[in-house]
């Protein structure tokens, strides 16, 4: 008895992984998480990009960060001699449109963009426009176009619903009342 009880107590204890693995989740669990992830306003990363590179980084928004090549006339072949600059708030502007176009899609959706979503884009635009107004070192174009682009989401949000489902009813003649 006492060697049987020795192996008990050395034998491995069960991992949870294969536990966890086949715990199924319900569809409102997987929904939840979803809608967790979603309400996140997405001009959160520009700004918070922006308030790096001026605070932290010390970095100039008019400094160069890539040339686009571009032709003076069109040639066969090609010739690039002229170039556009992309400054660096020249790019924090351009990734803050294209996450302006993921919100948009966002609040078109036909979940329709949750209350918590509308609350923290206006906190997000709020915060914009406090720095700019009352942080000298943060005013610059940059910082009032990312404010623009923040208040075109909160309305936007507030504006788009996708229309709600309609339910159509179909009734026999012979049957409807007369």
């Amino acid at each position: 008895p006492l060697a049987r009880e020795q192996s008990r107590r050395l034998a491995p204890l069960p991992t949870l992984v294969p536990l966890l693995d086949f715990v199924p989740a319900t569809p409102r669990a997987k929904k939840a998480t979803a809608m967790y992830l979603i309400s996140f306003p997405l001009l959160l990363l520009p700004f918070a990009f922006f308030n790096i590179v001026i605070f932290l980084l010390n970095i100039p928004l008019t400094d160069p960060v890539f040339a686009i090549p571009l032709m003076s006339s069109p040639t066969l072949p090609p010739v690039f001699d002229r170039h556009l600059t992309v400054t660096t708030g020249d790019l924090i502007v351009a990734i803050a449109a294209l996450l302006l176009y993921a919100e948009v899609v966002k609040s078109a959706r036909p979940g329709g963009k949750g209350i918590m979503d509308h609350v923290l884009s206006f906190i997000l635009f709020l915060a914009m426009v406090a720095e700019l107004l009352l942080v000298p070192r943060a005013e610059s174009t940059t910082l009032l176009l990312l404010t623009v682009l923040s208040f075109v989401d909160v309305f936007a949000g507030i504006s788009i619903r996708p229309a709600p489902e309609k339910t159509l009813v179909l009734e026999h003649r012979d049957r409807a009342p007369a």
